[in-house]
Parts: structure tokens; sequence; C-alpha cells
């Protein structure tokens, strides 16, 4: 019924630009340049064979001055608002990722520019980053929280559900990446949805999930699962 879709009393979130995110592996942090290009161009180098830059519309940065004046760029921006993601273990910054399309107005914002260097992917840390981030964007009045990414890239969409991101649909010949046609994938998670995605987290991360080779025992995926969207068409028709 059309009065269900009535919104009342709805405050406009803040920005995010400048706020740091304080979790138990990982800290948030504004990006800053002279700070993180040094610890940001090492981890990425591990990537020998530049597949992170794949998807990515800029990039990979073969000399250090490039990558440092690029991130100087990105730091100055309002949106996308980047961070840098510092691995508490040993305060070395490991990868990075943005807020962007920032909305108050009506309560949206998403998630992009990830880059996570081999240091971080598939680690424990690199999930509780994304947790602190959707923590952030619902606890402070978002209404709506998204992922887009190359329709292609099929990491990019098993990581968007596996984080709690439901499958929205394909915008066709969206963009040209690097003289490539691309189709955007959409993914979203809603406020509704957040307490039942935070508990999903909060077991994941949890020690008691780790066994002693800091394996987990339930998988993220199993979790936030049960809680996807599954998309009808016939409920926009």
């Amino acid at each position: 019924m059309e009065k269900d879709f009535i919104i009342e009393n709805f405050t406009p979130p803040p920005h995010p630009k400048n706020i740091q995110l304080n979790g138990r592996t990982v800290r948030l942090e504004p990006l800053d340049a002279l700070k993180h290009a040094e610890d940001l161009f090492q981890s990425n180098s591990f990537d020998r064979e530049g597949m992170n830059w794949k998807y990515l519309p800029y990039g990979p940065f073969e000399k250090i001055e490039d990558y440092a004046n690029w991130l100087q760029e990105k730091a100055k921006s309002d949106d996308p608002s980047f961070f840098a993601i510092i691995r508490l273990s040993d305060h070395k910054a490991v990868g990075i990722a943005s807020f962007l399309r920032i909305n108050p107005t009506d309560g949206s914002i998403e998630v992009g520019h990830i880059n996570y260097s081999p240091l971080l992917q598939k680690t424990r840390e690199g999930t509780e980053a994304m947790y602190l981030m959707m923590k952030w964007v619902f606890e402070s009045g978002y209404r709506r929280y998204e992922w887009k990414c190359n329709a292609l890239n099929a990491k990019s969409r098993y990581a968007a559900q596996r984080l709690g991101f439901s499958y929205e649909g394909v915008f066709r010949q969206m963009a040209i990446n690097k003289g490539k046609n691309r189709n955007t994938a959409w993914f979203a998670a809603i406020d509704k949805e957040w307490n039942a995605l935070k508990e999903s987290y909060e077991i994941y991360l949890s020690d008691d999930n780790f066994d002693i080779e800091q394996k987990p025992k339930r998988s993220l995926s199993d979790l936030t699962k049960p809680i996807l969207y599954k998309l009808d068409n016939k409920e926009f028709g």
C-alpha cells in the first residue's frame, strides 16, 4: 500500500569526511599521502601481476611518486571520502576503501574504490574493515548502503553477497574503463537488514569462531545468506 512508503521524521545523517573507525584488528583513518603512501605502495607490490587493478579505472602505478600524487589528490576529495586501512598488529597501511555517492538527503551512500593489498585479502582484518564501514553507515542513520562493481568481476560480486549486500541487477554499458565497456552490477543493504547483518558479523568475527590456525569455523557467507534479498520483478511492476 502507498502509505507504507511514507517516511516520517527522517533526519539526514552526517557526512563521513574525516571520521576514524576503530576496530579490534584494524583502524580506518582518513587517507594521507605523506603518512600512508610508502606502506601502501609496498603492500601493493606483493600483487606482482597487477590483478588488483584489473577492474579499477586507474593504476597500476609503477613508481611510488606517481602513486603518492594520486593518493594526495584522492585525500582532498569529500566524495569519494577515502580511508587507509591500518593493520593494528604492526600499524601498517595495507589497503584503502572509500565512501562515495554520499547522499545524506535521501540517506544513501556507497562503498567503493576498495583496493586490498595481498596482505589484507582473505583475512579477518579485511572483513572487520568492511564491518566497521557498514556499522558506521547504519548507526549514523543512512537507509541504504550500496556496492557496485564491474559485472565481469566475479570476486567482487561474491564479496558483496558474502558481506551482506543483496544483488539488484545490472546496468548495461554504464561506463568505459581503460578502453573497455563496463556493465555495472548493483548490490545494496538497507537499514531494516542491519540488525541481522550485525549479528552475523559479530558471530563471524568473534574469537570463538576461529580455530588455532585462525581459520573460521562458520563462514560469513553462510551467516549472511539467509538475509539476502531475493529479487522479484513483480514487486516493481
